[in-house]
């Protein structure tokens, strides 16, 4: 009987014990592990913005430089009453008719280093000093602006806006006593250039004033711009360098841009 009673029991445990087992088991099972699916994120990146630079126009001549810069050599002359002329002579003196290194890096056209203010971009380049700070301009025209701001608003210049509008020759004097520039021929290359090439006649376009076409003289000169030698000279005139020399005095071959030779 005892017997019985404890098989029963032991029956029971195990029965008890089988059931939690499975129960846990189905428990378990009854609880999905669900893992969570996280999205790559995806990053777009932004499309880099290139500054489109504008560069000077690139002229092969002198007369092709005054072409493209005339017009705006005469606005700026209404706006601010700078002879044409002397911008333009000074854009081609200063810019190398546009062809200078600086002038193709930082559209500077005039040769204006940077001074005491400046904010805007700016370029290094060997002048009167190594390594000199020049402005930067967007395009040409900023830079045609910014020269004639830059005359109006210093006093050394204010003399030159007493002279007749169409005074070219004072202009040029006047901006060599202000020191617009180093070099004691600046005055006789501005001038040699505007006769030149007439640049006076813009001028007196704006002044609303015919122009009178220069005569040409009995004897012939050649005005020296950058590139020329006294053999190129002499053989573009059918003459000797010896000859050359002799008519125009010259004890040396040294000879300087803006400087007029007699070659007939």
């Amino acid at each position: 009987m005892r017997f019985n009673y404890v098989f029963v029991v032991l029956l029971t445990l195990s029965l008890f014990a089988s059931c939690k087992s499975k129960k846990r088991a189905a428990s378990k099972q009854s609880t999905p592990v669900v893992k969570e699916v996280v999205e790559p994120k995806v990053v777009t990146a932004e499309p880099s913005k290139k500054t489109k630079e504008i560069k000077s126009v690139i002229t092969n001549s002198t007369e092709e430089y005054i072409k493209q810069y005339r017009d705006i050599s005469m606005k700026e002359m209404r706006d601010y009453k700078i002879p044409a002329s002397i911008t333009l002579a000074q854009g081609i003196l200063e810019s190398s008719s546009g062809k200078s290194a600086l002038t193709m890096r930082s559209n500077n056209h005039f040769g204006i280093k940077c001074h005491k203010g400046w904010t805007g971009k700016r370029t290094y380049h060997d002048d009167d000093e190594k390594g000199e700070c020049f402005r930067v301009y967007k395009d040409p025209r900023t830079s045609f602006k910014d020269h004639s701001e830059f005359l109006t608003t210093r006093s050394r210049y204010s003399g030159l806006f007493e002279l007749d509008p169409g005074d070219y020759v004072g202009w040029a004097k006047g901006l060599s006593r202000a020191g617009y520039a180093t070099d004691r021929r600046y005055p006789a290359k501005l001038i040699a250039l505007i006769e030149k090439y007439e640049l006076h006649q813009y001028d007196m376009e704006v002044l609303g004033k015919k122009y009178k076409k220069r005569k040409p003289s009995k004897s012939s000169n050649h005005i020296v711009v950058k590139g020329d030698t006294l053999y190129s000279i002499s053989r573009k005139y059918g003459l000797s360098v010896d000859k050359l020399k002799k008519i125009n005095g010259l004890s040396s071959n040294v000879i300087n841009v803006g400087q007029s030779l007699v070659v007939k």
